[in-house]
């Protein structure tokens, strides 16, 4: 992929070239300098409701609009130059001194050393815009420089979609509208300048006289200008609210800093206008760079927004839980008691998977695709985590609503009927199969809904069918699923393949904590699935059926922390999470997988799963030793 313009060219990188994190991962052999910034160069801006990624050199190279889902309006992270950016940072070579998220919020800031001077950009999305006169999405992005005088390039070309269609635009009097249809766009400025749609523009930023710039959007609604200097009261408003948010959160919480920052960034995450969580930002970051393994991830999966949803619950973030329940009930009632693999962020089916001609893609790893084929798929595991998150909430000591508990029993009752059907499993493979801890989370929503049922109504025939598929399940998972010559549960019945999703075993009460089967098969994983370091693989390498390679997947080496936790072994699991620090980005954000050997980010970014499993793991370390192998909770 070409890189971003740093002088206003279309290809240079001057700015880059002095950049330290791109010189280090350029020296781990993760990127060359002309293939433009690696993944974990990126920062999160979001308002939850759509959000962006800000290469180091100041490129906001990913916005979709109107939300998450919608049509990219800057997409040169994937779709090269064509698809558009927009650059705010030094004119020249410039090196970063010092990149970091004002502490508690999502204001993002930069600042590069450029000659005798220093130029920052600060910058943000409104989060909270209901009850006021304010455009549903508004970034502010400000530069202000210090000791001297600097030279800076403003670079704005909007290409809104999969053609990368230009802009129709004006200069008004508040500044520049773009429009395509029913979007467009205002670019507002303070001091005032003109700027053209795909030329860079220079200017100087004077110590004491920063420079803000305002981007609206409007998407069927009247476009709102909002005057520069308000929107950075919103900003500051807005990061008086984070802090108070993040103010809630624990004290004592090991890795608390950590906890923090992936709390914050699943919450941006989270659409608010549903509460449905989106697995990533992104589409198409490979899983392995130059080949196909390229997904959209902007969507909702049941499984991942449960995980995510019940990490909020356990720092006391009801609000959050109460919500993505109702989204759930809203969202699956066309096809219950069927809980659909994901949806959109509005409960909707997503859209047939497609591939986008004359997309370059990231290291040119085609296809670039939209939509997503899994959304079809059987897997019975979704079941456990959402049923286990909604056990979670009534654990809490919150009554589920009779509509929320009759669409559980639905889903547990689809449970009893299907358990012995091959699926797809949490990997979603082309080929169904019995995989192992597809049964066991079947176990669990059984053995959840179960729980609930102590304090809600359940006819006595449909508890009997339950206990009985639950004790089936458990009985053939003991005996087809473990493989004694392996001392190890096993991927999938007759395999003797292991698969890292068994770390959450100790968390599901159905064996003791103390159980030879469950350690033997913490201890084969880890030793068998290693990638090296504190990395796992989620399966055997090249074993789903799909051409290429992929790398270490993250969430796993945090599920094995929380194995190690609730099993006795606190010492292990606090060494492992500290080496997985490591493998964040410099701001603090986890992708999907790592590519073992370089370090570098692979998948889509910032993810939601590897947050959730983070944040349960430091929950996991807190509260170690296990207990004695009794019912803990899944998301406790």
């Amino acid at each position: 992929m070409s890189s971003t313009s740093s002088t206003g060219s279309a290809s240079g990188c001057s700015c880059r070239a002095g950049d330290p994190l791109l010189a280090n991962a350029a020296r781990r052999g993760a990127i060359s300098m002309t293939d433009g910034p690696p993944i974990s160069d990126y920062g999160l801006l979001g308002d939850t409701r759509t959000a962006a990624l800000v290469a180091s050199d100041g490129g906001m190279d990913w916005l979709c609009v109107p939300r998450f889902d919608g049509d990219p309006l800057f997409g040169r992270l994937v779709g090269g130059p064509d698809a558009g950016t927009f650059r705010v940072g030094p004119a020249g070579p410039a090196t970063v001194v010092e990149r970091r998220y004002r502490q508690h919020t999502a204001t993002l800031e930069t600042t590069w050393a450029v000659g005798s001077g220093r130029l920052r950009l600060t910058e943000a999305m409104v989060a909270e815009v209901s009850g006021r006169l304010l455009p549903t999405t508004l970034i502010v992005r400000r530069l202000s420089a210090e000791q001297a005088a600097v030279e800076a390039v403003v670079e704005f070309d909007p290409r809104l979609g999969a053609r990368h269609r230009r802009p129709r635009a004006q200069h008004r009097r508040q500044g520049l509208v773009c429009e395509w249809g029913a979007l467009a766009v205002a670019l507002d400025s303070t001091p005032t300048f003109r700027v053209e749609p795909g030329r860079p523009t220079s200017i100087t930023v004077r110590p004491g006289r920063p420079v803000t710039l305002v981007l609206a959007v409007a998407h069927r609604e009247p476009l709102i200008h909002v005057e520069p200097t308000a929107a950075w009261e919103l900003v500051v408003e807005d990061e008086a609210r984070w802090r108070a948010w993040t103010a809630e959160i624990d004290e004592r919480l090991p890795f608390r800093e950590h906890v923090v920052r992936s709390l914050l960034t699943l919450r941006l995450l989270t659409y608010s206008p549903s509460g449905a969580p989106v697995a990533a930002p992104t589409t198409s970051l490979p899983e392995d760079p130059g080949g196909g393994r390229n997904w959209d991830y902007r969507y909702v999966w049941p499984r991942d927004a449960s995980i995510g949803v019940s990490a909020f619950l356990s720092v006391g973030k009801t609000d959050e839980a109460r919500g993505f329940l109702a989204w759930l009930l809203h969202a699956s009632r066309l096809q219950r008691p069927r809980l659909p693999a994901l949806l959109t962020v509005h409960g909707r089916h997503v859209p047939a998977e497609r591939e986008l001609s004359g997309w370059p893609g990231y290291l040119d790893s085609l296809p670039v695709r939209m939509g997503n084929g899994a959304a079809g798929q059987h897997q019975l595991d979704g079941y456990g985590w959402v049923i286990d998150a909604a056990w979670a909430f009534a654990q809490a000591g919150h009554l589920l609503y009779a509509e929320t508990w009759r669409a559980v029993r639905g889903f547990a009752d689809v449970v009893a009927d299907r358990w012995q059907e091959p699926d797809a499993g949490i990997w979603e493979v082309r080929e169904p199969a019995q995989h192992v801890h597809s049964k066991l989370m079947g176990w669990l929503a059984l053995d959840r809904a179960l729980a609930i049922a102590d304090t809600h109504h359940l006819p006595e025939d449909q508890r009997r069918r339950w206990q009985e598929a639950r004790d089936a399940i458990a009985a053939e998972v003991r005996t087809r699923g473990f493989d004694p010559t392996v001392g190890s549960y096993v991927r999938s019945y007759g395999s003797q393949d292991l698969d890292a999703a068994l770390l959450v075993l100790p968390l599901l009460g159905m064996d003791r904590s103390d159980s030879p089967r469950l350690r033997g098969t913490i201890d084969a994983i880890r030793e068998r699935l290693s990638a090296g370091g504190p990395l796992l693989y989620r399966y055997p390498p090249g074993r789903d059926g799909l051409p290429g390679t992929e790398g270490a997947f993250l969430p796993c080496s945090f599920w094995l922390v929380q194995a190690l936790a609730r099993t006795g072994r606190r010492r292990e699991a606090v060494e492992l999470f500290q080496a997985m620090i490591d493998h964040a980005s410099p701001l603090g954000l986890y992708p999907e997988e790592v590519d073992p050997t370089t370090g570098a980010h692979l998948g889509n970014y910032p993810q939601t799963l590897t947050h959730a499993a983070l944040i349960q793991a430091a929950l996991a370390i807190r509260d170690a030793p296990a207990g004695d192998g009794s019912r803990d909770g899944l998301h406790g």
